[in-house]
């Protein structure tokens, strides 16, 4: 029993630094996708970054990340009162992090404070990172960057603050999907963006985004979808189980043996009834994984070439075999 204690112990301990080590990371991919691929280039990919780019182009002596936490700290106190102590310690963490490394990023990247002040792309590293002739590339990368980053963030239970914070109050009290979520509060972002710098509200001269600048809103349309996108993946992973609803008229009991004695799982039988016929049928409810189904499709045929059989994804399966169920505070991206 003390041995089984304590290697609980050493689990829960490593579990906790794994975590705490992922949210390091999802911070440090976040902040160099905003200050290589998305501060240079006026993109507003929304949250708190994104206002910071836009107040940025209002007042060019504050840095993008010190907008950040001037936004973050009403959000982050409204993070620690309805998600508990842990969970608001760890966006705590995240979110003066993310700011402080962007910050420290980009001090490092420009070469003298009027460039940094002007976030000239020419002398961002010199100029070889300079992509102002490739907006949907920067879109790209950056959208990607953060959308991993912010994914990782989140599966340690915690985000970088800001309008994340907002998507976790909706997905957990009007059941909005937490990328969907993420996506509305940016939207709002964005609008700012477009007034201040399509339309050259509070844009000085060096800041000039020409008339391309309602250009640039569009452009931060693509980098959230992407971000939005590459959080799914990184939350939930490329694929998904998929879920088999099987009707055999005579051979169900060959279908049974083979789940169970030959895939090692269980499934369900469920009533069902021919709309047409009238017949009393059993329908087989199966759960596999991705790279499972064309082995139990070709088994189907090979048992009942007359069987008919549904195929769908099972967005999240929770149980033995399958995920273990999430802890209570953990974020839900359903």
């Amino acid at each position: 029993m003390v041995a089984r204690n304590v290697i609980n112990e050493t689990v829960g301990k490593w579990s906790w630094w794994k975590e705490m080590l992922t949210i390091v990371a999802g911070c440090v991919i976040v902040s160099v996708g905003f200050v290589f691929f998305i501060n240079p280039y006026n993109i507003v990919p929304g949250g708190v970054y994104g206002l910071g780019i836009v107040m940025h182009n209002i007042f060019p002596s504050v840095q993008v990340g010190t907008f950040g936490y001037m936004f973050d700290v009403p959000l982050l106190i409204t993070a620690i009162l309805i998600f508990g102590r842990q969970f608001g310690g760890r966006t705590l963490f995240a979110a003066c992090m993310t700011p402080g490394l962007m910050n420290l990023l980009s001090s490092l990247a420009y070469p003298s404070r009027e460039a940094l002040q002007s976030l000239d792309p020419s002398q961002l590293l010199g100029g070889v990172l300079d992509l102002s002739d490739h907006l949907m590339l920067t879109c790209i990368l950056g959208g990607s960057m953060i959308g991993l980053g912010l994914g990782l963030v989140v599966r340690s239970n915690a985000t970088t603050g800001g309008t994340d914070i907002v998507a976790m109050i909706m997905n957990r009290y009007l059941h909005v999907k937490f990328s969907h979520g993420v996506l509305l509060a940016d939207a709002c972002v964005v609008l700012s963006g477009l007034v201040v710098i399509g339309f050259g509200i509070g844009i000085g001269p060096e800041g000039d985004a020409g008339d391309r600048g309602w250009l640039l809103s569009l452009y931060s349309l693509i980098t959230i979808f992407i971000a939005s996108r590459v959080v799914d993946y990184a939350i939930d992973g490329s694929s998904y189980d998929k879920l088999l609803f099987i009707i055999s008229n005579n051979r169900s009991e060959q279908l049974r043996d083979y789940i169970i004695n030959s895939m090692d799982r269980s499934a369900t039988y469920l009533k069902a009834s021919g709309m047409y016929s009238r017949d009393d049928k059993e329908m087989i409810f199966l759960v596999v994984s991705r790279r499972e189904v064309a082995q139990v499709e070709r088994k189907i045929k090979e048992i009942d070439p007359r069987a008919f059989v549904v195929v769908t994804n099972a967005y999240d399966t929770y149980g033995e075999g399958f995920k273990p169920f999430p802890d209570k505070d953990s974020i839900l991206n359903s």
